[in-house]
């Protein structure tokens, strides 16, 4: 279909194309025609004036001889003439027929006068030569006023009939472009004054000019481009709502979690003065508890007081560790033996988890880091403690595993327990939030507290075999001692 709509405008181009140049073709040709015409004119015209030419110098040899001069022809005046008048026999650019006839009669005229030029001829000899030679004149101009006549008629023909094509061009090309080009421009102005408002309807193209067709499918193509287009924009800017209002929403989340870290900040702050100030009185009543041990002799009173001594040690201890963490001290790095570290932590946790859950560790004996070791043991203590808490009654095993992989430094414990909530493994670990009855979740937090403050990252997973697995990534680097060194710097 488009082929034969492209092969119809081609034929119509083609045909204004044709006629357009046959008309140029025929003006030319009117043109050249008149030219040549013209030049035969001249040439007539020229012809004419040569033998006007010869009849006055005949005739200024008549009125010499008449006025007196002399009663006889000169000879030599008399072969002049003759010359002339076998110059124009010569030329062919006559115009009436009977002028080679009378011209060569004047010849021969000319010629018996010359044959009798020894005599005395007298001038009155030449008139008859005159009359021929104004005959011949005579006829010339006639016939070249009436050639020209002729071509001024023929050109004013022309030139009306040129000047009617020329008109006709002009009409059809204004029709032309009219019906063609202005009136579907300013249909096609109003579609675009419609694009303008968003309308975006295609137009029908039944009974439109076939030359039109191409510009009007090609604008239906873009309208129901455009409709696509406005529909994907659309869609796009209720995606882009949607996420602005979770981006609201996280940022609600976040200011809440901001204000309840600020709440903390000032629980931290109250419970470290709190610490504080119960230190002093508490070293003075274990003090006085040990001096008065020492004073009583009753077995049973003593051990009361070895209990009380106990409980107010312990509760020092978690005073000063309370102290420890809001002033965020940094503990040193050293060298140690992570198997070493892991085997005294899993001796000292057997006492404080159930019988039926089993510790294991898988450690190299080689494997040398250097570490902060307090820290170190208690993010492994939290994640262990965290790990029984969670399997309850169930038996099974915990493991401790650390190991190097490539440039980072893996710690890493796994349990047979139920694993993390969804929730936890999408949110991460918030204090004061725990999965557990009895846990606070500070554990864990500090667990990443930790990582995050050795330049690492804790990884919470559950396995496919059941259960959850922490894995504690630091990065580090191989000294020349074969140490694995962390980014810690404290």
């Amino acid at each position: 279909m488009k082929s034969l709509i492209h092969r119809a405008i081609q034929l119509r181009w083609m045909g204004m194309l044709g006629l357009l140049l046959f008309s140029l073709i025929l003006l030319g040709g009117m043109i050249e025609r008149n030219v040549r015409h013209l030049e035969r004119v001249h040439a007539y015209m020229n012809y004419s004036h040569r033998i006007q030419q010869a009849s006055l110098n005949l005739q200024q040899v008549l009125l010499e001889n008449i006025s007196g001069k002399s009663a006889t022809i000169n000879p030599s005046v008399l072969k002049q003439l003759h010359r002339e008048v076998k110059n124009l026999i010569f030329l062919d650019y006559y115009s009436a027929v009977e002028t080679p006839k009378r011209l060569r009669q004047l010849d021969n005229l000319f010629s018996d006068l010359i044959d009798e030029q020894n005599e005395k001829l007298p001038f009155f000899m030449l008139f008859p030569a005159l009359t021929l030679i104004n005959q011949v004149l005579d006829t010339e101009i006639i016939q070249d006023e009436q050639i020209l006549e002729n071509i001024i008629q023929n050109t004013r023909t022309e030139l009306e009939l040129a000047v009617g094509t020329l008109i006709a061009l002009f009409l059809l090309g204004g029709w032309f472009f009219r019906n063609r080009i202005f009136n579907p421009l300013a249909d096609l102005s109003q579609l675009l004054s419609q694009l303008a408002k968003e309308d975006y309807s295609p137009i029908s193209t039944r009974y439109l000019n076939p030359l039109l067709l191409p510009v009007f499918n090609s604008y239906n193509e873009m309208v129901i481009r455009l409709q696509k287009l406005e529909e994907e924009k659309r869609l796009h800017a209720n995606s882009l709502e949607a996420k602005v209002r979770a981006a609201a929403l996280a940022l609600l989340g976040q200011q809440r979690s901001l204000a309840r870290a600020e709440r903390l900040a000032a629980v931290g702050e109250l419970a470290a003065s709190i610490a504080h100030e119960l230190r002093n009185p508490l070293a003075g009543i274990r003090m006085s508890c040990s001096n008065l041990r020492k004073e009583i002799n009753n077995p049973d009173q003593a051990q009361r007081l070895d209990l009380i001594g106990s409980e107010l040690k312990r509760i020092t201890l978690l005073l000063n560790d309370l102290l420890n963490q809001a002033k965020h001290t940094p503990q040193p790095a050293a060298e140690i033996s992570p198997a070493t570290v892991v085997q005294e932590l899993l001796a000292l946790t057997r006492y404080q988890i159930p019988a039926h859950i089993q510790l294991e560790s898988k450690i190299s004996e080689t494997l040398r880091c250097r570490l902060p070791e307090g820290e170190v043991r208690q993010a492994l203590l939290n994640l262990i403690l965290n790990a029984a808490q969670v399997m309850g009654h169930t038996p099974g095993t915990i493991k401790v595993e650390i190991f190097c992989n490539n440039d980072t430094l893996c710690l890493m414990v796994s349990d047979e327990g139920p694993g993390f909530s969804q929730e936890i493994l999408e949110g991460g670990f918030r204090p004061f939030v725990s999965g557990g009855q009895q846990g606070t979740g500070l554990g864990l937090a500090m667990v990443q507290r930790f990582a995050r403050e050795m330049g690492g990252e804790v990884r919470f997973v559950n396995k496919q075999s059941g259960g959850a697995c922490v894995t504690i990534i630091l990065p580090c680097h191989k000294d020349h001692h074969g140490r694995y060194i962390t980014s810690y710097r404290g």
